[in-house]
């Protein structure tokens, strides 16, 4: 894996992004209640804090719970809820550790079906199916990870042309589509909430 992504909108952390699996699983995480270029930022601020210029999940996985806390807790914050997603990567990386020997990059590698990688993805910690089929979608999309019947897995996610999310973003254009879609996906649930009261 060795590509330029331009989810961060920051040198740096998407040349991290594009070279380590296990950066774009994290950034993948903490993809929630943030905005996404600061998701995905975060691989990068948390290397640079561990003083390492890749993630390591034996090394994630081992540090002290409170300690890692407070790693990501430090200012600027890698997330609006350092402390829980603390919790989160460590359960993740124990999880690569366990099934994975640490190693992120095989929990796609050598899948040949889009369904079993689907079902790999959404058994990580932290990835509901939501999550998974994004994550799929980005592995097929930028990262030529293709197996047979992806798009399928990936569901609305893996269509070609379309800008639902961080799977779509190329740079700052597609970026802004991808924004417009999540801001008129949650402007149509709030009147279809509202029309049901």
């Amino acid at each position: 894996m060795d590509v330029t992504l331009h989810l961060a909108q920051d040198p740096e952390a998407d040349e991290l992004l594009g070279r380590s699996p296990l950066a774009a699983l994290t950034g993948m995480l903490l993809d929630q209640q943030v905005p996404m270029e600061w998701a995905f930022k975060g691989p990068r601020t948390i290397a640079d804090r561990l003083g390492l210029d890749d993630l390591d999940a034996h090394e994630i996985a081992a540090q002290d719970p409170e300690a890692f806390a407070a790693l990501l807790s430090q200012k600027p914050a890698v997330h609006r809820y350092p402390g829980s997603m603390a919790k989160r990567i460590q359960q993740l990386c124990q999880y690569l550790v366990e099934h994975y020997d640490g190693n992120a990059e095989l929990v796609w590698k050598g899948v040949t079906d889009g369904r079993e990688l689907l079902r790999r993805l959404e058994e990580l910690p932290g990835f509901g199916k939501q999550k998974a089929q994004i994550f799929l979608a980005l592995l097929g999309k930028q990262l030529g990870v293709r197996p047979k019947g992806w798009q399928e897995a990936a569901g609305a996610y893996g269509e070609k042309g379309c800008h639902r999310s961080v799977a779509d973003i190329t740079g700052p254009d597609s970026l802004a589509k991808v924004r417009a879609h999540k801001q008129e996906m949650k402007a149509a649930a709030k009147a279809a909430k509202a029309a049901g009261k």
